[in-house]
């Protein structure tokens, strides 16, 4: 007996594909579990830019519009993460530098005006550049070893007992592995590249 579409398994890997090819064919259940899957990778992706509330949903509503528009487009749906990892970071990234050029205020009640900003352009780019390569990075590892690391960045809410559930390995073997995670993450061309 088959599970049906849309029902995570031990194996949520293997079961993107079908899963995809669901979605594309209009299956409105695995649509709907590819936004409930991938919804909390957007939202990391938009708290590591430090987006507003606005913003961040901005980012979320375009990567699901994008998604819609390109997922029958998308040649090998395990690379659907980092697609999606992607594809949120351009938006943020759009979002933050049009944020940048036109910044409306009220002289009279914006009390911004009278502070002095001391943030360094080149800290600013520095910053960007380490991002970027810590997400270019983890496109090198294995799935699990990706998912691994983004449920327990710093910036998600979520529970060693929700991690466990979810990838199907034991709370005591979370941190030593998010630990070796780390290392190879460290070891990846990206992240050696910005070390050098």
């Amino acid at each position: 007996m088959t599970a049906p579409v849309g029902t995570r398994s031990s194996s949520a890997a293997e079961a993107l594909p079908e899963l995809v090819a669901a979605a594309v064919a209009g299956n409105r259940a695995a649509w709907d579990t590819l936004v409930q899957r991938f919804g909390p990778l957007v939202t990391s992706v938009t708290r590591r830019f430090g987006l507003n509330p606005g913003d961040a949903d901005d980012v979320r509503q375009t990567v699901w519009l994008r998604l819609v528009e390109h997922l029958a487009d998308l040649r090998e749906p395990r690379a659907l993460p980092g697609w999606i990892a992607t594809t949120a970071r351009r938006e943020a990234l759009r979002i933050l530098s049009g944020s940048r050029r036109v910044d409306v205020v009220d002289p009279q009640t914006d009390t911004r005006l009278d502070t002095v900003t001391t943030d360094e352009p080149d800290a600013n780019l520095l910053r960007a550049e380490r991002r970027q390569a810590v997400h270019a990075g983890l496109t090198e590892l294995h799935a699990p070893q990706r998912d691994l690391l983004q449920l327990t960045d710093a910036d998600t809410d979520i529970s060693y007992r929700q991690i466990s559930q979810r990838l199907g390995i034991p709370i005591g073997s979370i941190g030593p592995t998010r630990a070796r995670c780390l290392l190879k993450l460290r070891n990846t061309a990206p992240l050696q590249a910005l070390a050098s």
